[in-house]
């Protein structure tokens, strides 16, 4: 089956990869030049957060043991409090761990995989027209030479703003789209080595919350680590405000002082790195016939605040590749996998939505602490009775939109729990247990 992958990123790559060992002909298009041979812009490589069901997604490919190699483990986060005071927070359960990883290096090590797999690529080519009934493409180049493909099927991979999405989005009747913006952006900033070494706990990602914006750092392999502001545009503390290096430099003084300290290229990245924008993309249908799928961002982008947005993408590869294995039929395949995972990418989109403000303004809160102590207690002694949102999530394939009711009925719970008297002085007492115990069978039934 002749093959066409509009997008060479992430989903595309892994997903180029799957369908060759399936004995397609497969021909992927990628607006970008090389990056195997150009450097990344500034400010654009935002770290990854590897789990379960990006891991997953590669070892369905044999790449698992491979991408490991590029990864740091990160087994909790620590809080960074305005004075400097850090505080160590568990992922799951003893030897869970999530994974930094460069989103430049993975994209490069899997369109390498993808050629050895015989996969063509074609780089610095725009998506410019697509036929959905007949599955032809027409991609210009740099120069502006055109290339018209004809193939069997063309699977949409190009990213949050797809061509491809909007060939089915003007090509057909009662498209439903969506793009929401956050009203805050992000900037991407540098912790350098110490000494050559890490400056910082290199097992962790690290947060500065401060209610309503924070700072995020993820560990490199190369000791440094990739930080990112997310911040208001507007208003008392936002980007307008702060639009020069030396009001910028006062207010991380002031916010961040214990992560500027460790910055010696902030005056030169904050006016060099841009501030991005943050969007969620929701559409209906992803799919035309057995002409035309939309996958990952294409389909369904999110803020990144929960880390899943290439997790989902890879899950997305994974699904369709079973999909595949059971039907020749691609029409019925491309119906099935869009009623299989539209539910979980609007679960998801709401997910990252809500762990943005538990990340800024939840995980400093004393209380909030205590509420994960008393889950993580209940867990450990009745594993099959409760597992915290997070490890749903991050740590199984339980679908999103499972894992997101599961999560609002716990949530219930806790709230009762927590509206008990003296819970601070109680929590760890038999009768709390015996109480979350109750609760449980009771909104089980």
């Amino acid at each position: 089956m002749k093959t066409t992958v509009a997008g060479a990123g992430l989903v595309g790559s892994l997903l180029s990869i799957y369908l060759a060992k399936r004995g397609h002909d497969v021909t992927v298009y990628e607006r970008r030049p090389d990056m195997r041979d150009t450097s990344i812009p500034a400010g654009r490589s935002i770290n990854l957060a590897m789990s379960d069901r990006g891991l997953r997604g590669l070892e369905g490919v044999g790449l698992a043991d491979e991408i490991r190699k590029i990864c740091k483990p990160m087994h909790g986060r620590i809080i960074h409090d305005v004075k400097g005071n850090t505080n160590f927070q568990q992922y799951g359960k003893d030897g869970q761990f999530i994974n930094s990883v460069s989103r430049g290096d993975l994209n490069k090590l899997l369109m390498t995989e993808a050629e050895k797999a015989g996969v063509k690529i074609h780089f610095s080519s725009r998506l410019a027209s697509l036929d959905l009934n007949t599955a032809t493409t027409k991609f210009i180049d740099a120069a502006g030479n055109e290339t018209v493909d004809k193939a069997d099927t063309v699977f949409g991979t190009d990213g949050a703003f797809s061509a491809a999405r909007m060939a089915l989005m003007t090509g057909t009747d009662r498209f439903d789209y969506s793009q929401t913006y956050l009203e805050h952006g992000y900037k991407e900033l540098t912790i350098l080595p110490v000494n050559g070494e890490f400056a910082m706990d290199h097992n962790a990602l690290h947060i500065w919350p401060r209610g309503g914006y924070m700072l995020i750092a993820l560990p490199n392999l190369d000791k440094t680590f990739t930080c990112t502001l997310f911040f208001p545009f507007e208003g008392e503390d936002s980007f307008a405000t702060y639009n020069t290096v030396a009001k910028a430099r006062a207010f991380f003084e002031r916010v961040f002082p214990d992560a500027l300290a460790l910055m010696p290229e902030f005056d030169q990245e904050w006016v060099n790195n841009p501030a991005a924008s943050l969007c969620t993309v929701r559409c209906l249908p992803w799919k035309y016939k057995d002409k035309l799928l939309l996958l990952g961002d294409a389909a369904h982008a999110i803020v990144p605040f929960y880390g899943q947005g290439m997790n989902c993408g890879f899950e997305d590869c994974t699904v369709l590749d079973q999909l595949l294995g059971e039907s020749d039929n691609l029409a019925q395949v491309f119906a099935e996998f869009e009623t299989l995972r539209k539910p979980n990418a609007n679960a998801v989109a709401e997910l990252a939505l809500m762990n943005f403000v538990e990340m800024r303004d939840k995980v400093a809160d004393p209380m909030f602490i205590l509420r994960k102590k008393i889950e993580a207690k209940f867990s450990q002694k009745h594993p099959t009775m409760w597992l915290p949102l997070y490890s749903m999530v991050t740590f199984s394939d339980i679908p999103y939109a499972d894992a997101l009711s599961l999560g609002q009925w716990q949530n219930n719970i806790m709230e009762k729990v927590m509206a008990l008297p003296n819970i601070t002085e109680r929590w760890d007492n038999l009768e709390i247990e015996e109480y979350m115990h109750s609760l449980v069978k009771e909104f089980s039934l």
